[in-house]
């Protein structure tokens, strides 16, 4: 009985409040002369604040065609402004702002689901040593990385000194699919020197065949070892929850100016593989087993940085500058 009344107060409340919020829109429209639509635009600045108060308005508007204008195909996107501003009666002549905000804003949106669905697509499609797309990104990784040690054949121990478990990197990509070999690519041709240094500091054990006071003279940290291809596909997941969680949205509403595409999360993951090295480093693990434990600790850092609405995990990565300068 008393979880049924607590229900039941709930529910009056949230009726309430619901009620309560529609009215107080109503009377500052009236107030104002303005829609919520245009006060965000014209009180707030762009990126991700905007951008997720037009999401929020949206969604939550009781008109099903503004909840349905963040699902459109990005080529409607302009008749659905049009939509937007003939339904809350807003003479685009008198605010030519606004619907070039709104554009900007649905690009970022509209975007981002449908990068969530590329993104999908690369993790559900398997690693297939027969198909010579794959192997040719397979034989990449390893000159990127190892360009002065050429790779004996496709099954190989070789495999181990850049950090798969085994002779054979693909059973290794099964939990990501083609997304973790994807990102490792990417990782080593865009930002190649920072990647063989991570890959060259990842095979050095704590202490190794030096004592403590010799390896605390070395100039690279004093870091236990991991396997670098493994970690890399760990940090792929990582990104890849931040990005269905919608966590990353942040992120890329302020770097993205529109829709962002895949090379903004292969960045994301750039920045994510360099800045888990270096936590890694500071944490000092005694042991690899302590691995989960560091991972969740960075994965609870990095979601507490993408709630400020300011936050650009990397607006000037090495990996987005270079590819910008092509």
């Amino acid at each position: 009985a008393s979880s049924l009344a607590r229900m039941f107060v709930q529910v009056c409340l949230y009726f309430y409040c619901k009620c309560l919020w529609r009215c107080l829109k109503f009377v500052v429209r009236k107030l104002t002369g303005q829609c919520e639509l245009q006060r965000i635009c014209y009180n707030t600045k762009p990126g991700a604040a905007r951008t997720m108060k037009i999401e929020a308005s949206l969604k939550g508007s009781k008109s099903k065609r503004l909840q349905t204008s963040v699902n459109v195909h990005p080529d409607a996107i302009e008749k659905t402004i049009d939509d937007i501003m003939e339904l809350k009666r807003i003479n685009p002549d008198v605010n030519p702002q606004l619907g070039v905000s709104l554009q900007a804003c649905l690009l970022q949106i509209v975007g981002y689901r449908n990068l969530i669905a590329e993104v999908e697509k690369l993790r559900r499609e398997q690693y297939d040593a027969e198909n010579p797309q794959h192997s040719t990104m397979l034989l990449k990784l390893w000159k990127c990385l190892k360009p002065n040690s050429p790779l004996k054949a496709r099954i190989s121990k070789q495999w181990c000194e850049i950090g798969f478990q085994g002779d054979d990197p693909k059973t290794d990509f099964r939990g990501m699919g083609l997304l973790g070999l994807y990102n490792l690519v990417y990782f080593a041709e865009w930002d190649t020197e920072v990647a063989q240094q991570v890959l060259s500091d990842s095979l050095h054990p704590k202490y190794s065949q030096l004592s403590k006071a010799e390896w605390e003279k070395k100039k690279f940290d004093k870091a236990i070892g991991y396997s670098f291809a493994i970690v890399g596909i760990n940090i792929t997941d990582l990104a890849y929850n931040l990005l269905v969680s919608g966590a990353l949205k942040t992120h890329f509403y302020n770097v993205a100016p529109e829709a962002p595409t895949l090379t903004h999360f292969q960045q994301t993951f750039c920045y994510l593989m360099h800045e888990f090295h270096k936590f890694w480093i500071d944490e000092d693990p005694l042991d690899i087993m302590e691995f989960n434990r560091v991972r969740e600790k960075f994965y609870k850092r990095i979601l507490r940085q993408l709630q400020n609405p300011e936050m650009a995990l990397c607006p000037h990565f090495a990996a987005s500058e270079s590819l910008i300068n092509m």
